[in-house]
């Protein structure tokens, strides 16, 4: 007679994990996941942007006149050091005349939906290495060029147009006395006109550039100008 033995069979298939071994497993990813949280606060920016701070300058020369320039208001990062320089590109909020905050980011969408209007005026310094000064190219060489047939004045303003087929065609000169102006611009058209407006300073050139509808209000914007152009100039000797 065959004798069945009292002992259990072991069960076949997979074995079941001890729970003893899952604890040190959890206990070490919820101190990882700990850890990884206590370095991202720790490292998260805290600061918030300021505004630029209009009372910083840099002293640079141009043409061997001196200029204090406010660093935010350089449009290219490689011209924002002092010392000597041939040229510097600038711009300025207007009316504020304030230094601009760094430029937002658009998308090309944006851009052609929503076309960005100027706000600012936009400023080249360069040494003039003596060309003809901008006050003398007003008085002898714009007149050759004029249509004398399509003069106009509005609030105190001349408005003179170049004659097709010269080297000024589509544009139109805007001169003023009281306060002093004289800026040529281009016509709208696809584009808004802009106006360029030039001044001599020791051995630079100042040319200021601002949309032609800011003529509305020229006198404003000749202020404007004329304060820069003050603001800037470093101390003479």
């Amino acid at each position: 007679m065959t004798l069945l033995s009292s002992a259990p069979r072991r069960s076949r298939g997979r074995v079941r994990p001890r729970r003893g071994h899952l604890a040190p497993l959890l206990a070490s990813v919820l101190i990882a996941i700990l850890a990884a949280t206590a370095v991202a606060y720790l490292l998260w920016p805290t600061w918030t942007p300021t505004a630029p701070d209009n009372s910083e300058r840099l002293p640079v020369s141009i043409g061997d006149t001196l200029f204090n320039l406010p660093p935010h208001a350089f449009r290219r990062k490689i011209q924002r050091h002092s010392g000597p320089q041939e040229r510097v590109d600038l711009n300025f909020m207007y009316p504020s005349l304030a230094t601009p905050d760094a430029p937002k980011r658009v998308s090309a969408d944006t851009i052609e939906e929503e076309p960005q209007p100027i706000d600012r005026i936009f400023l080249s310094i360069a040494a003039h290495h003596d060309v003809l000064a901008p006050d003398i190219r007003l008085r002898t060489i714009y007149p050759r060029y004029l249509d004398p047939s399509a003069t106009q004045s509005r609030d105190g303003l001349s408005i003179r147009a170049f004659r097709d087929g010269t080297p000024y065609a589509g544009e139109d000169l805007f001169v003023a006395d009281s306060p002093a102006l004289a800026a040529r611009c281009t016509r709208d058209a696809a584009t808004p006109g802009m106006c360029l407006s030039e001044r001599r300073i020791g051995g630079a050139d100042l040319t200021f550039r601002f949309p032609r509808r800011w003529l509305t209000q020229w006198r404003d914007v000749a202020d404007a100008m004329e304060r820069l152009a003050q603001q800037l100039r470093g101390p003479q000797t």
